[in-house]
């Protein structure tokens, strides 16, 4: 059986690299897709290449009028929510490749899902070298009480910190909170120059010409430290591979989970 995919985002950096994947895979079919830029368009068309025929749609509620197994949803911030909740609405399980997302957001979403009894697997980054980072830092933080995260990205990239970023720092939250010897509150001078607090870790969130994606993390004890870090170059193609795992995995969940090794055997 092919399993049915309507996909938000698909004509975006990474939503149209995930699109052409999801055409060449045997046991998936595109069956819509969102694009305000191109609605009422095929996909083929808007992307250029031979693909199989796709509408094209305005909104997530009228892609998702037309039956599918799995919504991906690679848009914004701004949209986001709302797509997933819809298509959550509609008895999908969904794909959370965009990032943004609060987790306040999560929590409403994981609500609905667990209801309904669908899955949704939210990653804030596909590549492997992320899951592996987020891994590592993990065990590091059973033994290393303090830490920080410097999120990295391109200038234009608007939502900070990045899905990676918070992603991460979620995941160190549930293994214990920092102990910086300073505590904030007694932060002699700006405050906002400690960064942001999420999830009880402090990030940092660089945007900058010359970056495309990158995150660290930084442990340190008395004469040492350990820096994790992940970068990503300039083409999609590695986090298609995790996306395309996402979308065959994510129907034998029930609920929000987060992290791509939710579904690996890590």
């Amino acid at each position: 059986m092919t399993l049915g995919v309507c996909l938000a985002g698909a004509t975006g950096w990474a939503g149209s690299e995930l699109a052409r994947a999801i055409a060449q895979a045997p046991d998936l079919g595109l069956v819509a897709a969102v694009s305000r830029s191109y609605a009422g368009q095929d996909l083929s068309a808007a992307l250029g290449g031979n693909l199989p025929a796709c509408p094209v749609f305005a909104t997530a509620q009228q892609a998702l009028e037309r039956p599918c197994e799995v919504f991906v949803e690679y848009t914004g911030v701004a949209s986001a929510k709302a797509n997933v909740l819809a298509a959550l609405d509609r008895g999908v399980h969904v794909v959370v490749g965009s990032s943004g997302l609060s987790d306040e957001d999560y929590a409403q979403i994981d609500a609905v899902a667990r209801a309904k009894g669908l899955g949704v697997l939210a990653c804030g980054n596909f590549a492997l070298t992320v899951v592996l980072l987020q891994k590592f830092a993990e065990m590091a933080a059973r033994y290393i009480p303090q830490w920080e995260i410097i999120d990295y990205a391109h200038d234009g990239k608007r939502d900070a910190p990045s899905g990676t970023a918070r992603e991460l720092a979620s995941r160190l939250a549930a293994v214990r909170a920092p102990q910086p010897t300073v505590p904030l509150e007694q932060t002699a001078g700006p405050r906002e120059a400690r960064g942001a607090t999420l999830a009880g870790t402090q990030v940092h969130s660089l945007r900058l010409p010359g970056f495309v994606i990158g995150a660290e993390v930084i442990f340190g004890m008395p004469d040492q430290k350990l820096t994790l870090r992940h970068d990503a170059g300039g083409s999609a193609r590695p986090y298609v591979d995790g996306a395309l795992l996402a979308v065959r995995k994510v129907s034998s969940l029930v609920g929000l989970h987060r992290g791509l090794d939710r579904v690996l055997d890590l």
